[in-house]
């Protein structure tokens, strides 16, 4: 068979990159790089220049944070070689020389790395739900709070609501992209509040990626977190609600909340000052 017979018979799951397509469905480090400077700046008076990006992964935010100007710098930790890899070939590569120098990926475990003291520290898309008790979720916040300066400032996310309980799934249209991007909650156990999540992605033409992405996570709830920063050291912790639009559909914007809203289904940030 021919080289242009085989492209041809090539499906659009075949050709795609599940790295590229998380970013697309799940990522928009611009708007966290905005969300954490600003939050930065009413808090501690002033701007964050040095970012840890806990979980990195493909260190898009790490990327995103040295786009600011000259004086931002940021480390991006994560365990796995070969999505640090991607990263570095993908997304560092593709930045300017200058910013390329002031980022710096290093393989190894969120509980043990260490790095100078930061600004800010992130762990998002809820990847410190890994740490199943609370000793093993104390012992990360434990860390995270050494890491940062002495007016240094923690932000994770997590997700709740009834639905979040539920084995389920949820279809998210990204027509631009010629793709679906399928979330899987495909075992819950009320007991031990046990998660395993999967992220599937299905094309235009009818091909799939079944299972791109799958977690093994504990529920956290949000006062168990909030609990368990304080138990760390840092001095406060709030929940950072997402608001309303016109419809009643999140408008992306997140504001300290003591109590939230009964949804269904909400993504929260949770904000822990040294």
């Amino acid at each position: 068979m021919s080289a242009k017979s085989a492209s041809k018979r090539q499906t659009m799951a075949d050709k795609a990159d599940i790295h590229e397509l998380y970013e697309l469905a799940v990522q928009n480090v611009e708007h966290e790089v905005e969300f954490l400077q600003a939050t930065f700046k009413s808090l501690a008076g002033r701007t964050a220049y040095l970012f840890r990006e806990d979980f990195c992964g493909t260190a898009s935010a790490s990327c995103e944070w040295v786009r600011q100007g000259k004086e931002f710098q940021a480390i991006g930790v994560d365990i796995d070689a070969s999505v640090l890899e991607w990263g570095r070939k993908n997304r560092v590569s593709k930045l300017t020389s200058a910013d390329q120098a002031r980022v710096s990926l290093i393989e190894s475990d969120v509980l043990t790395v260490e790095t100078p003291q930061v600004d800010l520290l992130a762990a998002f898309n809820f990847s410190f739900f890994i740490f199943d008790t609370r000793d093993r979720l104390r012992a990360y916040f434990e860390r995270a709070y050494a890491a940062l300066k002495d007016d240094g400032i923690f932000f994770c996310d997590m997700f709740g609501g009834p639905e979040a309980q539920e084995e389920q799934k949820e279809k998210t249209k990204h027509k631009e992209h010629g793709f679906s991007y399928i979330w899987h909650q495909s075992t819950f156990h009320p007991v031990t509040h046990f998660i395993r999540c999967h992220i599937h992605f299905k094309f235009k033409d009818g091909s799939k990626i079944k299972k791109a992405f799958t977690y093994e996570w504990r529920l956290w709830s949000a006062p168990e977190i909030c609990e368990l920063l304080l138990e760390a050291g840092f001095q406060k912790a709030t929940v950072y609600w997402e608001g309303e639009d016109e419809d009643g559909e999140g408008n992306g914007e997140f504001t300290p909340d003591e109590k939230g809203e009964a949804d269904l289904a909400w993504i929260a940030y949770i904000v822990a000052e040294k």
